[in-house]
């Protein structure tokens, strides 16, 4: 066998970590965007309103925001490969309930496990590739959130064909628990190995309180940074649940055009290893401020254009450009300024901010938008990207 292959096959191989983490934030995306096009087989089975669907799929966010500081926490006390295993092996068992489910309650516990089961993922997941990929790490997450969002696009196409197949519901639930059950396992046997300590229990944390956590934001570099995030995290959410009647909105753009430009903003979130690769080399903060710059020239070039489909369109794919862009950097630069012995609990604190300022952000806009304009309410949103960007300049010049 030649030996020039041996290069290539080695470097492969390093890539195991990555590739299984991202394929459980791929399966984890999958699960919670295959429930919105179950809703109306949901109404028609169980005789559910659309109020109760609403609440099942909140009671899914919630269990799954919950869960960012505890496996955070847990994981400082026991490693990041029992939580992350431990994470989908509940959700697979959640999952697995589905497919013998009859009633609606037993639904909506199986709905709350998958939340809780897949809440468990992210946060760890970005401590243990920071620890695998120390000199790659934004492009290392930038890969695992771009297969999330590649999960997330693929739920609705699996659903309308299986029901198209006149296939059960239930068997997609089945397979992603089989799925789940198989990536748990080969990430139980492969991963420990290749951490830097073996896979070892952490030493440090064991007596780690909540206030211990808290203390690490005494630092002001990390306290500033983790108000940028939940800024961006406020404007993202806000975008994400209404740019489609924000786009309506617009002169010339049709909801079928909006529906299209709205695909456009979630693929080119492809970027994002490439954007993470750029921020690990020319410096995070730096790329970071460059993406909110960009996405905050699309967003008021969306305020103030009046006519034309292709000035929308290309402003609406830099605005997916910038959001999207932005996280590999954002959360390795986190990883950079955070304590390494807290890192996991204090990681979770500025996730479970993050996502608190997301089910915010879309009443806020929805607010907005009926009491004066979507100019108004969008407005709001990239006044929070313009702060977020201001911090992360100042950070930036600082160092």
């Amino acid at each position: 066998m030649p030996t020039a292959s041996h290069p290539w096959l080695k470097r492969l191989r390093t890539l195991d970590v990555l590739a299984l983490t991202a394929l459980l934030w791929f399966l984890a995306k999958f699960l919670r965007y295959a429930f919105p096009p179950l809703f109306g087989t949901f109404r028609a089975l169980y005789g559910v309103s659309n109020t109760e669907l609403g609440t099942l799929f909140s009671a899914l966010m919630a269990g799954y925001a919950v869960m960012q500081f505890p496996s955070g926490a847990l994981a400082d006390r026991i490693g990041t490969v029992r939580v992350i295993v431990a994470g989908a092996l509940v959700a697979s068992g959640a999952s697995l309930s589905l497919f013998v489910s009859t009633r609606y309650a037993l639904l909506t516990v199986a709905v709350v496990g998958i939340g809780l089961g897949t809440g468990a993922h992210k946060t760890v997941a970005i401590t243990l590739l920071s620890a695998v990929y120390r000199d790659r790490t934004g492009r290392a997450l930038g890969v695992m959130d771009t297969v999330g969002e590649f999960g997330g696009a693929l739920a609705p196409i699996l659903v309308v064909t299986v029901l198209a197949a006149a296939m059960p519901w239930q068997s997609l639930f089945l397979g992603a628990a089989l799925g789940g059950l198989a990536l748990a396992g080969a990430f139980a046997l492969r991963v420990p190995g290749r951490l830097p300590d073996g896979g070892a229990t952490p030493e440090t944390g064991a007596d780690t309180g909540f206030w211990t956590y808290l203390d690490a934001f005494t630092a002001p570099a990390l306290t500033a940074f983790a108000v940028a995030a939940v800024c961006i995290a406020f404007a993202v959410s806000g975008i994400t649940a209404f740019l489609p009647l924000f786009l309506q909105s617009r002169a010339g753009v049709d909801a079928g055009a909006a529906g299209l430009l709205y695909s456009g903003f979630f693929l080119v979130s492809g970027v994002q290893p490439i954007t993470g690769d750029v921020a690990d080399r020319l410096g995070r903060l730096r790329v970071i401020a460059a993406l909110l710059a960009l996405a905050i020239t699309a967003l008021v070039a969306l305020l103030v254009a009046d006519t034309g489909l292709l000035a929308v369109g290309t402003a609406t794919l830099a605005l997916g450009v910038g959001i999207h862009g932005v996280r590999p950097g954002r959360d390795a630069h986190l990883m950079t300024i955070i304590p390494e012995d807290v890192v996991g609990g204090t990681l979770g604190i500025v996730r479970t901010s993050m996502l608190g300022m997301s089910a915010v952000s879309p009443a806020v806009v929805g607010y907005l938008s009926d009491v004066s304009t979507f100019d108004v309410a969008f407005g709001v949103l990239a006044v929070a990207f313009g702060l977020a960007m201001a911090i992360v300049l100042g950070l930036a010049l600082a160092r």
